[in-house]
């Protein structure tokens, strides 16, 4: 799907979305065609779904696979946005290996998905001589104005969980990090949504308080390939 360089293993397809449906579904015309195509972003993708936005499809070669495409990237206000959720670890995992976050680019040992307790586990847990830190990452695909990306794009209650968990690990003595990562170009600044959900807007400003460090990075993005490219500023009040 992705080499190690974070490129795409092969060219992505364009075509022109049609809908997407019951949440998995996305119907989009190809060249001579329309194909049902995989959606691997279960969320609103608020502002991403017009009808006619130009996306870019993976083809699989899997033949168990029942759906042939994977929807990966949507054009949207003149913007690509990566909305395949799955991507967004391993373009962090990439970004801890090769030094992309600068706040955490000493040589940790990388381990992803580790259990902090029975109900939860964080995407990554990094470890170097005495320092534990554990890091939750959230994919960024909302944009209400042109440079700054939001989150969430709907009610989390999940979300915050994992806010008051992230606070319940500072209390055992970890480190710990919430990374939002911004699959979307052009984007200088990043919020969050606190009109779309209060109580997430609430929870990060307790997590702040305890400790939690939030950090928002942008994406590169383009048919070949997505990684992390640039720290964005968080410029919630």
């Amino acid at each position: 799907m992705y080499n190690s360089n974070m490129e795409f293993t092969k060219s992505l397809i364009k075509g022109k979305l049609i809908k997407r449906y019951k949440r998995f579904f996305a119907d989009v015309k190809l060249d001579k065609e329309t194909v049902t195509a995989h959606c691997p972003n279960t969320g609103s993708m608020k502002g991403l779904l017009d009808e006619g936005n130009e996306v870019y499809l993976l083809k699989h070669d899997d033949p168990k696979r029942k759906l042939k495409y994977g929807l990966e990237i949507i054009k949207a206000r003149k913007n690509l946005v990566g909305v395949n959720t799955h991507m967004a670890n391993k373009i962090v995992n990439h970004g801890l290996s090769n030094h992309l976050i600068k706040e955490l680019n000493k040589n940790y040992t990388i381990k992803p998905e580790v259990f902090f307790n029975k109900e939860t586990r964080f995407d990554f847990f990094l470890e170097k001589d005495k320092e534990k830190i554990f890091v939750e990452v959230k994919n960024v695909t909302l944009f209400r104005d042109k440079k700054t990306a939001e989150f969430p794009d709907a009610i989390t209650s999940r979300g915050s969980k994992h806010l008051l968990t992230l606070i319940d690990a500072i209390k055992r003595g970890y480190k710990s990090y919430l990374i939002f990562l911004v699959q979307i170009q052009n984007m200088e600044y990043f919020k969050i949504a606190k009109d779309i959900d209060k109580e997430y807007y609430t929870n990060f400003l307790s997590a702040k308080k305890a400790g939690v460090n939030f950090l928002a990075y942008r994406c590169k993005i383009s048919p070949k390939k997505i990684f992390i490219e640039k720290k964005l500023k968080i410029i919630n009040e």
